[in-house]
């Protein structure tokens, strides 16, 4: 055949000028095939409606219940009653609280410097796995379905607690659930210590973490300490810290009982900023 183009289908001479109804079932095989690629190389067209929202990446329970799991950079926070209500991106507060976290300072705390304490990581671990030696046990909803929570006391926490409840203004600040946190705090409390808890809803979602943002408490500053495992928690404020290691099950760990002298030194102090810096020389 003269044509290179031209070739022989099911006995019959086939080539780029042939009628398209001259064709059999085979060369619209072919055909549909081709536009079925070619279709799928083409940009997928706009939904109607807005986006679906981002699903947050993590651990699935943990991740939503527990203030341990860091978000990514890249996520938004969640949509449901627990998204803080301050949220910022790239700086910019897009909603902004009109009152203070804690209410007005009782008349036995005045003139004492308020510690905020974080509680997963820093006072307990918690965990879905059964173990043998948890300390607590806590049922939890999730999506209808009661979970158990098996809570370890990190050592010493007792005697931290029941000192600092004695010295100083104690607010328990937690990114983790309130349905979580509220019934450790519960148990865990056993002196009373803590005069105000705050949970993921008093954070403030930041580059993809939440973080506790002291200047909302309604405290002078020079006033504030916060005791956390996480660097992220205090971004805002780390001149405010007192850094502690993450506790996961190590049982002859001190750490809260060493810290519990240098407290009592910082309790008595009108600044904390000049204490906290010398501290961090030293360490």
């Amino acid at each position: 055949m003269s044509s290179r183009r031209s070739q022989e289908v099911n006995g019959q001479i086939w080539n780029e000028n042939t009628p398209i109804w001259w064709w059999d079932w085979r060369q619209w095989l072919l055909y549909g095939a081709a536009v079925h690629v070619w279709c799928s190389l083409l940009p997928a067209a706009p939904a109607h409606g807005p986006p679906h929202p981002k699903k947050p990446h993590g651990h699935g329970m943990l991740h939503s219940l527990f203030c341990c799991f860091c978000h990514t950079p890249t996520e938004q926070p969640p949509s449901n009653n627990n998204t803080p209500l301050l949220v910022e991106e790239n700086g910019t507060a897009l909603k902004v609280p009109t009152k203070t976290l804690l209410p007005q300072i009782e008349f036995t705390d005045e003139g004492k410097i308020c510690v905020v304490i974080d509680l997963d990581e820093t006072l307990v671990h918690s965990s879905f796995k059964p173990v043998n030696n948890a300390d607590f046990i806590i049922p939890v909803e999730i999506d209808g379905t009661i979970h158990q929570v098996y809570v370890l006391k990190r050592p010493h926490v007792d005697e931290f607690l029941k000192r600092m409840g004695e010295l100083f203004e104690c607010v328990l600040f937690t990114a983790s659930l309130a349905k979580y946190a509220d019934p450790v705090s519960d148990l865990l409390d056993k002196w009373g210590a803590f005069h105000t808890r705050l949970f993921r809803e008093s954070c403030v979602f930041h580059r993809g973490n939440y973080v506790k943002d002291l200047s909302r408490l309604g405290r002078e500053l020079s006033k504030v300490i916060i005791v956390d495992n996480s660097p992220a928690s205090y971004i805002f404020h780390p001149d405010n810290a007192v850094p502690v290691a993450s506790w996961f099950d190590d049982m002859s760990d001190t750490e809260l009982l060493d810290l519990i002298p240098f407290f009592e030194r910082l309790s008595k102090v009108e600044d904390v900023y000049a204490v906290l810096k010398q501290q961090k020389k030293t360490s």
